[in-house]
């Protein structure tokens, strides 16, 4: 994947197709990190949970990993006044290694860019940066089970994959979901959250 190319427009792009709703998802669980101080974002793009993470827990550390060095540059320019709390590695999730372990891991909307067997080794890997006592807060996109929600989310789901795999070579085809990779390495669901007539959901998990 390469965002490169989308990376100085996708604060409008989000704006104007979605307005405050993801932003709205990737901080619905965020008063769940309160007492973890060294917390993972993977996938942590342009900035906009970093930088409301950041302003809510003033004493934490994060520890954002993410592809695109467009994408850096403006999450960087986001967290500026955080910047010694904040720490950016330019790397491909499974090239990544972690130099420590962390009490939280986020990804937002990230896990759904996988086909199914990349994600099991991204869940795995990432799994492995966590300390036994981990929270992970995962927010994506989701296809319901059945009616018009389902209708309808299937019809955004293949506009949005077209669009990616032709603009940043997206591997995923269709939304594979993390839930039972999650369980196999020993997560539970505490919370879960649904939202835009559940296309989007926010998941809150816990280990140890």
């Amino acid at each position: 994947m390469n965002f490169d190319r989308l990376a100085p427009h996708y604060d409008w792009m989000e704006a104007v197709t979605a307005g405050a709703r993801l932003q709205r998802a990737r901080t619905h669980w965020l008063d769940a990190l309160a007492g973890c101080h060294n917390v993972l974002s993977v996938g942590e793009g342009h900035g906009r949970f970093a930088a409301a993470f950041l302003a809510r827990f003033p004493h934490a550390k994060l520890t954002c990993v993410e592809a695109s060095p467009g994408m850096i540059e403006v999450g960087q320019r986001r967290t500026h006044a955080c910047r010694e709390r904040v720490r950016w590695e330019c790397a491909e999730v499974l090239a990544w290694q972690p130099r420590e372990k962390y009490d939280a891991i986020v990804t937002c909307f990230f896990l759904d860019c996988f086909p199914a067997e990349t994600l099991a080794q991204v869940v795995d890997h990432l799994a492995g940066a966590g300390e036994r006592k981990v929270v992970w807060l995962v927010t994506d996109f989701l296809l319901p089970n059945s009616g018009l929600s389902r209708l309808r989310a299937r019809a955004v789901h293949a506009l949005m994959y077209s669009f990616f795999r032709v603009a940043v070579d997206l591997p995923a085809r269709r939304l594979t979901p993390p839930a039972r990779l999650l369980q196999d390495h020993g997560f539970k669901l505490q919370s879960r959250h649904d939202s835009e007539w559940g296309l989007l959901r926010t998941d809150f998990w816990r280990r140890g």
